[in-house]
C-alpha cells in the first residue's frame, strides 16, 4: 500500500471505523535512519490504534526504528516479510526474508527487546504462506513457529505465495492462488497465537465469512481479516465494521456519505493552516481528497463527483467551494 495509506488516508478510514485497527504504508529503516524522521512517522492523534509498517532486515536497525516507533506513539511495529517486489528484494528485505526466519527472528528478538519485551510495544509479522514453489504448509508452519519462539505473538498472513521473479506485485496479488486453509490450519496448530487473515477479500460477506467458526477444523476461529485495496477502492464498506465485528452500534445507521465528506473538507482546511503556521511543505487538499474519491461508488452521480474532485483546474479553489461544486446538478 506505498503511496496509499498515509495519514490523510487513514484520518479519512478512522472516519469510518473507530475499532479497526490501520497499518500505515511500509517504510523502510533506512528511510528513518537517514532520512527526515517527521515527515515518516508523524501521524494524527485520531488514528489510533494504529500501527507503523517496517521494512528491513537488519536486527540492529530495526531494533532502533522500533523504539522510534514506539517514543511516536505507535500502538505496533508490523515487519514486512511479504512485500514480493524486485526493489524490495534488492534491500533483502519483504517476502524473501520467509527464507531466512533465524534472522527474521533475530529481528523480532531486538525490537522487542528495544521496546520492553512483551510488556511494550507488540512486534508482528505480515508474510505471505511460501515462496515461489514452495507450496508446502509444513514451510510456513515452521516460519511461524521459529517467530513464535522468539515472541512474535501475532502474524498477519497474505494467504498466497510469493513469486519472487516472474511476476510483478500486481500479478503477485493475483495469479498465485489463495489458500484459506493454511491460515485456518495455523490458527489451529498455535492456537494460542493471534493469527489474522489477508488476501483477496473483497466485501463485508467474505470478511464474516472468514471469521466464522471452522466446520472442518473443529470450530477453529481466525481472529481477524486484513483488507486493503478493497476498503481503500469502496471505503464505504468500514462504516459497517463496527456494528458488524466489534459489537459497537453507537454511531448508529444514520451516517450519510456527504456528513464524512464534509469532515474531511474541514480536515483539509485544518491541515492547511497547521502547515502553514509551521513553515513545513503545505498541504494542499487534492493530496487528501484522492484518497476519498471512492466514497460515492455505486451510487448516481458518482462518475461526475470523482471527476469534480479529479479536476487539478480546481486545486486553487478552497476545499469547501470544490465540494459545493461537486454536488451542483449539471
Amino acid at each position: 500500500m506505498l503511496d496509499w495509506t498515509d495519514r490523510h488516508c487513514r484520518y479519512f478510514h478512522r472516519q469510518l471505523s473507530r475499532h479497526a485497527r490501520l497499518y500505515t504504508e511500509m517504510v523502510t529503516t533506512g528511510a528513518l535512519l537517514h532520512g527526515h524522521v517527521p515527515r515518516h512517522l508523524d501521524f494524527n492523534q485520531e488514528e489510533h490504534p494504529v500501527a507503523l509498517q517496517l521494512g528491513g532486515s537488519e536486527p540492529a536497525d530495526l531494533a532502533v526504528c522500533a523504539k522510534l516507533a514506539q517514543q511516536w506513539g505507535y500502538d505496533e511495529v508490523n515487519l514486512n516479510c511479504g512485500c514480493p517486489s524486485e526493489r524490495v528484494q534488492r534491500g533483502a528485505f519483504g517476502a524473501c526474508l520467509m527464507a531466512e526466519s533465524s534472522l527474521v527472528a533475530d529481528g523480532v528478538k531486538a525490537m522487542l527487546d528495544a521496546t520492553g519485551g512483551g510488556a511494550g510495544m507488540p512486534i508482528t509479522v505480515k508474510h505471505r504462506i511460501g515462496v515461489d514453489q514452495i507450496e508446502s504448509y509444513d514451510f510456513v508452519r515452521d516460519f511461524v513457529g521459529t517467530l513464535a519462539d522468539a515472541g512474535c505473538e501475532v502474524f498477519l498472513v497474505h494467504a498466497r505465495n510469493a513469486w519472487l521473479k516472474g511476476l510483478s506485485p500486481k500479478e503477485n496479488r493475483e495469479i498465485p492462488p489463495l489458500r484459506y486453509d493454511f491460515v485456518h490450519q495455523l490458527k489451529s496448530d498455535f492456537p494460542h497465537l493471534t493469527i489474522v487473515l489477508n488476501g483477496g477479500v473483497a466485501d463485508n460477506v467474505q470478511v464474516a465469512e472468514q471469521l466464522r467458526p471452522n466446520a472442518v477444523l473443529e470450530g477453529v476461529t481466525l481472529d481477524g481479516v486484513m483488507v486493503g485495496r478493497a476498503a481503500y477502492h469502496q471505503p464505504w464498506m468500514m462504516a459497517d465494521w463496527d456494528a458488524l465485528f466489534f459489537g459497537d452500534t453507537s454511531w448508529g445507521p444514520d451516517r450519510h456519505r456527504d456528513d464524512l465528506e464534509a469532515a474531511m473538507v474541514a480536515y483539509c482546511e485544518r491541515e492547511i493552516v497547521r502547515t502553514q503556521d509551521l513553515g513545513v511543505a503545505a498541504v494542499r487538499w487534492p493530496n487528501v481528497m484522492r484518497h476519498v474519491l471512492g466514497l460515492y461508488n455505486g451510487l448516481p452521480g458518482a462518475r461526475r463527483w470523482r471527476q469534480v474532485w479529479s479536476d487539478h483546474q480546481l486545486k486553487a479553489l478552497p476545499p469547501a467551494e470544490v465540494m459545493r461544486l461537486a454536488h451542483q446538478r449539471p
